[in-house]
């Protein structure tokens, strides 16, 4: 949540560029999932720069799902594959949903502006659209870069319980970063606006518009909007993030926190099984009427974000929609094939090191992408992911 980084960077794409390298979604052209393969990759995260990681892959060739590293540091234990973790900015497209229900509802319109349904929230709110909340494309301050400056403020704020309000108020005491609709900068204020205007149309709080259109039709039952319940209620792997103690690096405990800090930009818990689930009746029409789904897959200039969900191509030219997410202790990818047929979806609990390569690696075996001269994986700037850890003193 608090700022974006690339954890995969780099030479991948020279696959790209030499045209080498198939892709057919879940090995399916093999008649079947590599499962000793997927299980080494997910291991290797941990082994890399991790202490749990999750996954689960949903494709015609079948299902699998895997569990590495530990429940908990100091104690033995492999974490349920099954558990439950914070999804971070994943948030942004369950609330991206709603809003373009309503959209297709006729109870609002994409280019409705901020100031129409949230007067005064933010000074030049009558040059905003719902749109450019949805993108990224309003210009609006990222309230996080002031929540989360300094560790002593992030120490602050973990037990604290936020109202949206007072988060939107950190964002509309900065100066725009651009002027609306103009470019595009990550700006978790934008999702907080949004989950005050879906409170403002229906009458009800967001959450309660996400369960009742989202997660109950679904059948999503691992999957919660915690509002200020600090705890993960099910089985989860703990979450860490590194501080200085006695001129040495000590993992400290963020599993608890209070999530009304992210609320509608980031405070869901769901599971592997059921992000798979919700971006598979997402993108194959299940949620959205044809046309608000088409606005949704309509990305932003080179951006690759459409309206709360992005894109991105693996090597071998495989393109793939979903999102990424990040709230202390947690990281998590979730990604579909267009056409909805293959899933797969990640949490990690990050540490010490790099472990992007093994992301990757375990990104092209889940989608069957063929690249045998680029098996040795070095970085590739292929997923942005928000990046969580606390901030240098």
């Amino acid at each position: 949540m608090p700022s974006r980084r690339t954890v995969l960077a780099g030479s991948a794409a020279a696959a790209i560029a030499a045209g080498v390298g198939t892709a057919s979604p879940a090995g399916a052209s093999s008649g079947g999932l590599d499962r000793t393969a997927l299980q080494a990759a997910l291991d290797q995260i941990v082994a890399t720069g991790a202490t749990a990681a999750l996954a689960r892959l949903d494709s015609p060739a079948g299902s699998w799902r895997g569990s590495s590293g530990v429940v908990e540091l100091g104690r033995p234990g492999r974490p349920a594959a099954g558990g439950q973790y914070r999804v971070g900015s994943i948030t942004k497209t369950l609330v991206a949903t709603v809003i373009l229900q309503l959209a297709g509802e006729r109870r609002l319109r994409l280019d409705d502006t901020l100031e129409h349904w949230l007067p005064g929230a933010i000074p030049n709110g009558a040059d905003i659209t719902i749109r450019n909340l949805l993108q990224h494309t309003s210009g609006i301050f990222n309230y996080t870069e002031v929540l989360f400056a300094s560790i002593e403020e992030v120490l602050q704020a973990r037990y604290r319980t936020f109202r949206p309000e007072e988060l939107v108020a950190l964002a509309a005491a900065q100066p725009p970063v651009f002027e609306p609709g103009t470019a595009w900068s990550y700006s978790n204020t934008n999702y907080v606006l949004l989950g005050l205007i879906i409170r403002k149309v229906t009458g009800r709080a967001y959450g309660k518009e996400v369960d009742r259109r989202i997660l109950r039709p679904l059948g999503l039952r691992g999957t919660e909007v915690p509002g200020t319940d600090v705890t993960i209620d099910g089985p989860h792997a703990h979450g860490y993030e590194p501080i200085e103690q006695d001129g040495e690096i000590v993992p400290l405990d963020f599993t608890d926190l209070n999530p009304s800090m992210a609320w509608s930009a980031g405070e869901i818990v769901s599971t592997t099984a059921d992000l798979n689930r919700f971006y598979r009746a997402l993108l194959s029409g299940r949620l959205l009427r044809r046309a608000q789904l088409a606005e949704m897959l309509t990305p932003f200039g080179d951006s690759g974000y459409g309206l709360g969900i992005f894109q991105e191509q693996l090597p071998g030219g495989l393109t793939l929609w979903g999102h990424t997410g990040g709230i202390f202790g947690y990281l998590s990818y979730s990604f579909s094939t267009p056409d909805a047929r293959t899933q797969l979806s990640v949490s990690i609990n990050p540490w010490l090191g790099d472990f992007g390569p093994a992301l990757l690696d375990l990104a092209l075996t889940a989608f069957g992408v063929d690249l045998p001269a680029f098996r040795v994986l070095t970085p590739t700037n292929l997923f942005p992911i928000l990046d969580t850890r606390l901030p240098k003193a």
